[in-house]
């Protein structure tokens, strides 16, 4: 029964974000909506991904306080390599560094390294054990990255998962 309540929860989850990224409120379009979220948990089913993990950290205020703290970060520094790349004047200085994750699940530390390479400037090169090789892009982006305030905000999210 556990399951099937992920099952219906993940469902639901991703009908929503359809419906809110689709902006279309048709009834044709509604039910292709629904067709395709249930085609999506179908394949997530059989391919065994539906599990309490992946559905309580969906449904989470602390999830989507994170990815509004991500999306500001992301477009910030898009700003930052635009303007780098515009003017010659502002110097990269390239290097990989090694940051450490104090999350505690293998989702919260694949979580951290997406969240990583999500964010222009930075890439995350390899995890290994409870450590991020990362690929900056500038010593000062290097050394935000170093601070962990990313590091911090994914562990207090994972106090969720």
């Amino acid at each position: 029964m556990s399951k099937l309540r992920h099952v219906v929860n993940l469902s639901l989850f991703l009908f929503a974000v359809w419906l809110v990224l689709s902006g279309h409120y048709t009834v044709l379009l509604l039910g292709l909506g629904i067709v395709s979220t249930l085609f999506v948990v179908f394949l997530a089913t059989r391919a065994e991904l539906v599990d309490r993990e992946v559905v309580l950290v969906l449904l989470k205020p602390r999830a989507l306080l994170y990815w509004l703290w991500l999306g500001r970060e992301i477009i910030k520094s898009n700003i930052d390599v635009t303007l780098r790349i515009l003017d010659p004047k502002m110097r990269i200085s390239p290097n990989v560094i090694r940051v450490k994750a104090t999350q505690h699940s293998e989702l919260g530390r694949v979580t951290y390294a997406n969240s990583i390479t999500l964010v222009p400037g930075t890439v995350a090169m390899s995890v290994e054990g409870d450590e991020i090789t990362v690929h900056a892009l500038t010593r000062e982006v290097a050394a935000d990255l170093q601070r962990g305030e990313m590091d911090r905000r994914i562990t207090d999210m994972e106090l969720d998962f």
